[in-house]
């Protein structure tokens, strides 16, 4: 039977050939990178609790425990995921749609993360998630989120190279978003890959474009974190 395409979702039907699947193994760049991307602007602590939508493989999840972070919950839609994830991660991630497993999610966090998830949602369905999130969330609970960053000339590999994202964030219609869902945006800053070398170059270059250019993105990166805060 020959497959449909009618709607963007379902270009999930051939998900698993487009993406790569990779064992969750943490390694010292990824404690580095999780560091300064999530674990330092998040203001997280090891006593903490959190919850992960969308964990893919589990890599961050992994991470958590890494930091001796042992409350944690996730939730996937990909089946095959678990075929990557260690045994004692594997046991605390639900597989299912997102939607129909926060309704009956009671628990509250005190972080919630979405790294690389949020675009697969709309603009109205993102503000509808982020909504019921605050349901979700302890006093001071925060959201992490990290997408493309639509505002950079470097996002867009990231953004276009599938099909199933749903919407387009920059630093300005992001903060838009957060205020219509009841958040402020705490902190914003690039995701960065690479080595120091590597990253030390690129804050020369960028430095340098900031003067030359009438108008520079507002954040270079290809990727972008934003750390949002209840009203």
């Amino acid at each position: 039977m020959a497959l449909k395409f009618e709607k963007l979702e379902d270009f999930y039907q051939v998900y698993e050939n487009h993406r790569t699947y990779v064992h969750a193994v943490v390694r010292k760049k990824h404690i580095r990178n999780f560091d300064e991307q999530v674990w330092r602007p998040g203001k997280f602590e090891s006593s903490q609790s959190v919850l992960e939508l969308g964990t893919g493989t589990g890599l961050f999840l992994a991470y958590l425990v890494a930091k001796g972070l042992t409350d944690f919950k996730g939730v996937d839609g990909d089946p095959k995921t678990l075929e990557f994830m260690p045994d004692n991660i594997a046991n605390k991630v639900t597989i299912g749609d997102i939607w129909l497993t926060l309704d009956k999610l009671e628990e509250k966090f005190d972080r919630i993360v979405m790294l690389d998830v949020f675009e697969h949602f709309s603009y109205f369905e993102g503000q509808k998630l982020l909504t019921n999130l605050k349901n979700n969330l302890n006093t001071n609970g925060r959201i992490i989120l990290r997408v493309p960053n639509a505002a950079s000339p470097f996002g867009l590999q990231y953004q276009y190279n599938d099909l199933t994202h749903k919407a387009a964030y920059g630093p300005g219609n992001l903060e838009h978003l957060a205020f219509a869902s009841g958040f402020n945006i705490e902190k914003r800053l690039s995701a960065r890959r690479g080595n120091y070398f590597k990253k030390s170059i690129e804050n020369l270059v960028h430095s340098i474009l900031n003067r030359c250019l009438t108008e520079p993105p507002p954040l270079w990166g290809a990727n972008m974190i934003a750390v949002l805060v209840p009203i």
